[in-house]
């Protein structure tokens, strides 16, 4: 917040009644003469005080649906030949000069449909605010500029701030970037549904819309406005007709459809302008259609443009989605941290899945226990709470995985000393080059492999899951979690042995 605010207007504050409102003659538009050339002075007296000679855009907004100004709306919203680029150039950060930033102030005053707040941080500030109120910021008194502001028959009142500030409408939660892991996910989720669409705004009320391919996206990527607002949709519908049945029965909807060229155009129409548009999507080779209430308006994830060196300046706020809660969520997690959780489902596969602080993280099979495992039910129920350590985080699919043996005791170095010894137990599977024994008297026991050609003569192929065989531990691997044992050898003589 700057130190010294002033109020600039063209109403004497002795025209004012005893709540403040202006009484006088002077009227609520620019006279487009010499009391809006006045204004401009102003700016320009305060800007030279301050040592500002470029002016950053901040929240650029053009007009919308709708216009409640008190002059009519002007093509091109007083934008024309500002901006090389076109509206495009009318973004977030840009720097303009003084000169520039005094024709936008001017296009402002007239209620030509444009709106931004005009800034140098830390130093210097011009907001235009309704009825020809303008607001002036500076780092420094400005005497010489309040003079000269009153020498041309304005009225410069000291305030405390601009109500014009720009403050966010709630609390921040952490606006997601279109950083690596955003452009990664982007990658993933055009790979996986072939084709994605891309809303790219640039200013409020001002967007410009991409069919992204795995082809063409890093193209794109280099063309968005800097410090954009990103919004990724479900792809276009090639069958148009479905498209247009998606339509409500009244009020105002996006329309968007694609050309045989790959451009994309957007409208808004309402119910007493469907049969038109409609009409004009005729030959499309794809289209959708959009609603504009917010609470129906979903996209799949959300991001903002950082600036080139990765810092995110923009101060835009999307509405948050499942997706960019899951990013802001998984942003908090690392490897190897411990976290709780509670089951709610078992999966056929053998995959675990528990809640963490609303998030669904999963624990395979091999990581419930150290021990043999034939189904997650023998080791966890639903509802149960747990306790379980990061494996990974995958930002791109979203995925966490935990384990649930990583919190207890790893008893394979127990097992490795009994490597000589002679022990019976079940035969808990048969496959074509075995056995499988379990050599310890409880239902998880840790089993190990009897070869072919370590089984006894005399067991051939009637060995049977179930049946009991003695045999001997000869190795324990504990790299690889492999025990070996050998029938034959627990029945050689022991001088053989």
């Amino acid at each position: 917040m700057l130190p010294y605010v002033y109020r600039v207007t063209k109403y004497d504050p002795a025209d004012r009644d005893q709540h403040g409102h202006y009484t006088g003659a002077e009227p609520a538009i620019s006279d487009h003469g010499p009391v809006e050339a006045a204004y401009l002075q102003a700016i320009a007296a305060f800007a030279e005080d301050t040592d500002v000679d470029r002016l950053a855009i901040r929240e650029p907004e053009i007009g919308g649906i709708a216009h409640f100004g008190s002059e009519p709306p002007v093509d091109g919203y007083g934008l024309a030949d500002l901006f090389p680029a076109g509206l495009t150039g009318f973004h977030d950060g840009a720097l303009v000069p003084i000169a520039t930033g005094l024709e936008l102030v001017r296009a402002m005053l007239r209620d030509n449909g444009a709106w931004c707040r005009l800034e140098t941080a830390g130093a210097f500030a011009v907001h235009v605010g309704w009825d020809q109120y303008l607001y002036i910021g500076s780092s420094r008194p400005c005497a010489a500029a309040v003079a000269r502001t009153r020498s041309l028959g304005l009225f410069p009142e000291l305030l405390d701030a601009s109500p014009y500030d720009f403050v966010f409408d709630a609390p921040v939660s952490g606006q997601r970037p279109a950083d690596a892991d955003f452009w990664a996910r982007l990658r993933w989720t055009v790979g996986s549904h072939r084709a994605t669409l891309l809303e790219e705004s640039y200013a409020t009320n001002a967007a410009r819309w991409h069919r992204l391919t795995a082809d063409n996206l890093e193209a794109v990527r280099a063309r968005l406005t800097p410090r954009a607002r990103l919004a990724v949709w479900p792809d276009l519908l090639t069958d148009v007709g479905a498209a247009m049945a998606s339509l409500p029965e009244e009020g105002l909807v996006e329309f968007l459809w694609e050309d045989e060229s790959g451009r994309i155009t957007s409208t808004v129409a309402d119910d007493t302008q469907f049969e038109v548009v409609i009409s004009r999507i005729a030959g499309a080779s794809a289209a959708g259609v959009l609603s504009l209430a917010t609470d129906e308006r979903h996209p799949l994830f959300t991001a903002v443009l950082p600036d080139s060196d990765g810092v995110l300046r923009a101060r835009w706020q999307t509405d948050p989605t499942p997706s960019d809660r899951n990013w802001a969520f998984l942003k908090t997690l690392r490897r190897g941290q411990v976290v709780t959780g509670t089951v709610t489902s078992i999966a056929d596969f053998g995959g675990t899945f528990v809640d963490i602080g609303g998030f669904t993280a999963m624990i395979n099979l091999p990581e419930l226990s150290w021990r043999p495992v034939r189904h997650p039910s023998d080791v966890v129920g639903v509802g149960q709470q747990i306790t379980a350590e990061i494996l990974d985080v995958d930002m791109v699919r979203e995925r966490v995985a935990l384990s649930l043996r990583a919190m207890q005791e790893d008893p394979w170095p127990r097992v490795a000393p009994r490597s000589g010894q002679v022990v019976t137990g079940p035969v808990t599977k048969i496959v074509s080059f075995g056995v499988f024994v379990r050599i310890e008297d409880r239902a998880d026991g840790f089993e190990g492999l009897v070869h072919t050609s370590e089984l006894d003569e005399s067991t051939g192929d009637a060995v049977e899951v179930g049946d009991v065989l003695t045999v001997k531990i000869i190795d324990v691997d504990l790299a690889r979690r492999r025990i070996t044992l050998s029938q034959r050898q627990a029945r050689a003589p022991r001088h053989e042995r």
